[in-house]
Parts: structure tokens; C-alpha cells; sequence
């Protein structure tokens, strides 16, 4: 029997805890899950609690004020406790009947990841252009070859998540940030539902926090256990541009030029030395913190109220 834990992030979507909370149960029921429906409070300012209070079965996790989706779902993914961790998002857009369809596929093709992809998305204009964009922008930087990141409708295995800390806006490039580690990652397109309860929680701010997680994701994906190796290469070409303006200025010297009529050369070489050597002493600094970050233990930027099960 497939083992499943469903987790939801949810935020003053009063209007959609409770079916949504049917639907998934009838999912899992009928296709004979061992099942648990997470639902993460993230702070909400409505009756949301309320309702999911009375719902069962539920692990309802609440959240000491509003961290932001990733926390959330952070919270909900290390209380997952079963071999197939679904996280969607609360407000009914993502379709719980797609989930057995996502595990089957994992399953058939041998892949650790299954995200979703919502190619007829039924969001507002803006908001798809905003996705489109974001979306091109993962793929020039990332490079994590999936249509679709920002879809919160994703199948996990959960050994997945061993020793991975979610932060920031950082739900969107958990793929990205899998396949870094040598988990196979997979796609398939799923169903979109228009909202119908609530109003949308995307705004510009979230636009710009995503969009510098994606620099940190590309950082990661490309130096985390080795920065000295960007960071000296700066400093070599620097320091290489510093030789340069070095031979130049002497060049000048034995050439009869007086030197006070032409600082230029020995000043270049100054300064592309002096950054090059400051490169350097960064990259073996952050070689440092990145062995330190890999040996400590890391504090939680989220906390949590209280873990209500019925």
C-alpha cells in the first residue's frame, strides 16, 4: 500500500480549507493511501484555524505569525512522516486528483521528483506573464529543465529532504536544489483550476524576493562545496588585468614618458591587484563558512505555535 503525506500550506483561505480537505481525503481513499493531510497555518488572520480544527483527519501545524509559503511548507514536509510527500498549494487551484496520476509516474519512470506544469494555466494575464518571464529567467540561470517550478503541485520521495533547510522563496527551486544533490527529476502536465474562494497572495515583492533566490539557488547549485573556484578565478583575472597595466607602466617608464603625465597605468595596476588579492580573501573565506554551514547545527527560521491531530 502506497504510504502518503499531503502537505498544504494554507493563508486566510477560509473559503477552501474544508473542500479542499474533502477532496484530498476522497483521493486517498479511493485509491487505497495510507494517508495524512498536513495543513500548515501560516499565520492566517481569518477563520481558516477554525474550520481546519474540526476537520479530521488532519495534522493542523500553526505557525506563531506569517513566515511565508516556504516556511510553511518547510514545517509541513519535516512532519511528513510516509515514503510519498505531496505538497500543493490551499487554495483549491492545484487538483488533488491529479496526485495519483504524479505518483504513478514517479513510480514507472524511477524518478525521486515529479512537478507539476500547468500548461493551460487559468490565472490573470499579468500574473501569467509574470510566470512566463520568471520561468525564462530560472532557465537561463538555474537551468533546472522544468517548464513550471513556481507549481507548488509536486511528488516527493521523502528521503528527498534529508538534510535540506528551505528558506526564503525557495519553494519554487526545490528541483533545482534536488537535482544539485543527484535526485532524478521529473515533470508532468496537470490539471489548473481557476480560483474561487479568496484572493491571490502573489504580489511584486514576491516577484523580486523569488527572483534573488535565484541567484542564491545558481550559487549553490554551481559552487556550494567549492567557492574558492569562482571567487579565485575573479581574483586570477584581476590579478592577470594588474600584470597587464604592470608591463604597460613600465613599458611607458623606459620609453622616456614622465609618469606624472600619464597616472593611468600604474593606478589600473593598483587597483586590479588590490581586487584581484580581495577576491581571493573571500573566496578562502566563504570556503570556510561553507565547510562550517556543512559541519553546524542550523537554527530554524520559522516557529511554531502548536500541532493540533484529530
Amino acid at each position: 500500500m502506497k504510504r502518503v503525506s499531503v502537505v498544504v500550506p494554507v493563508y486566510n483561505e477560509e473559503g477552501n480549507v474544508r473542500e479542499l480537505h474533502q477532496e484530498i481525503k476522497e483521493v486517498c481513499e479511493a485509491n487505497g493511501y495510507v494517508y495524512e493531510i498536513i495543513f500548515v497555518d501560516d499565520g492566517s488572520t481569518d477563520k481558516s484555524v477554525e474550520i481546519a480544527r474540526q476537520l479530521k483527519p488532519i495534522k493542523l501545524i500553526r505557525m506563531r505569525r506569517n513566515f511565508g509559503q516556504t516556511a510553511a511548507m518547510d514545517a509541513g514536509i519535516k512532519a511528513a512522516q510516509y515514503d510519498y510527500i505531496v505538497t500543493m498549494d490551499g487554495d483549491r487551484q492545484n487538483d488533488p486528483a491529479d496526485i495519483p496520476k504524479m505518483i504513478e509516474y514517479l513510480e514507472s519512470n524511477d524518478l525521486d521528483v515529479v512537478s507539476g506544469w500547468r500548461k493551460n494555466r487559468k490565472d490573470s494575464l499579468m500574473k501569467k506573464f509574470t510566470s512566463r518571464v520568471a520561468n525564462f529567467l530560472r532557465g537561463i540561470i538555474v537551468k533546472d529543465h522544468i517548464h513550471d517550478s513556481g507549481c507548488s503541485l509536486k511528488v516527493y520521495r521523502k528521503e528527498c529532504f534529508e538534510n535540506v533547510h528551505l528558506y526564503g522563496e525557495m519553494h519554487r527551486f526545490i528541483p533545482a536544489l534536488l537535482e544539485s544533490k543527484g535526485f532524478v527529476v521529473g515533470e508532468m502536465v496537470v490539471n489548473h483550476r481557476p480560483r474561487t474562494q479568496g484572493v491571490t497572495k502573489y504580489n511584486w515583492k514576491r516577484t523580486f524576493k523569488g527572483f534573488v533566490d535565484m541567484i542564491a539557488v545558481w550559487f549553490w547549485h554551481n559552487y556550494s562545496t567549492r567557492p574558492l573556484h569562482m571567487m579565485g578565478s575573479a581574483g586570477l583575472i584581476f590579478l592577470m588585468l594588474g600584470g597587464a597595466c604592470g608591463i604597460w607602466s613600465v613599458v611607458i617608464f623606459f620609453l622616456g614618458y614622465k609618469m606624472s603625465n600619464n597616472m593611468i597605468p600604474p593606478l589600473l595596476t593598483i587597483f586590479f591587484v588590490i581586487i584581484g588579492l580581495l577576491f581571493f580573501i573571500f573566496g578562502l573565506m566563504s570556503d570556510i563558512l561553507v565547510k562550517t554551514y556543512y559541519g553546524a547545527n542550523i537554527d530554524s527560521p520559522y516557529s511554531i505555535k502548536e500541532t493540533i491531530e484529530n
